[in-house]
């Protein structure tokens, strides 16, 4: 095992979706949207023949599955109360629904994490993995997923 971690940073922009709160009293509780942007933590002990974390040549994949979750998608909590006109409007082509189990910036950055996590660890061969996952709405708010990493003894 390596005495380093090495880490990198990969951005994602260009992902224009509409999301609600419905559990807030004030004007998140309506249909609103970003263009957000994922920023992604990679980590490992041992860089690959190149020398980096991550070939960010080889992650089309994971551009293209934020894409189909948040290009021009409504980003909707499962438990929205009501999903069922959400799915309504879906399946009448008025919107391009996606349930998460919460659609705010925390739990958007959650949920990516957990997906994106095994993509790069099966692409690495476990070589490499997702430290820490940030999802922007704007420039002022963020949240933020990180995994609690324990240090080899």
């Amino acid at each position: 095992m390596s005495d380093f971690t090495h880490y990198s940073t990969k951005t994602f922009t260009g992902l224009p979706c509409a999301h609600r709160q419905w559990r807030d009293t004030g004007h998140c509780r309506f249909i609103h949207g970003y263009e957000r942007t994922v920023i992604f933590t990679f980590a490992c002990e041992k860089l690959d023949e190149k020398g980096w974390v991550v070939d960010f040549g080889n992650l089309k994949d994971v551009r293209a599955w934020l894409e189909e979750l948040m290009d021009h998608t409504l980003l909707i909590n499962a438990d929205d109360p009501e999903l069922p006109l959400f799915r309504e409007m879906h399946e009448r082509g008025i919107v391009d629904l996606r349930i998460l189990p919460s659609v705010g910036m925390e739990g958007t950055a959650r949920y990516v994490f957990e997906h994106v996590d095994t993509m790069i660890r099966e692409k690495t061969g476990d070589r490499c993995r997702v430290v820490r996952v940030e999802c922007r709405e704007n420039m002022k708010n963020s949240g933020i997923c990180e995994r609690r990493e324990e240090r080899p003894s």
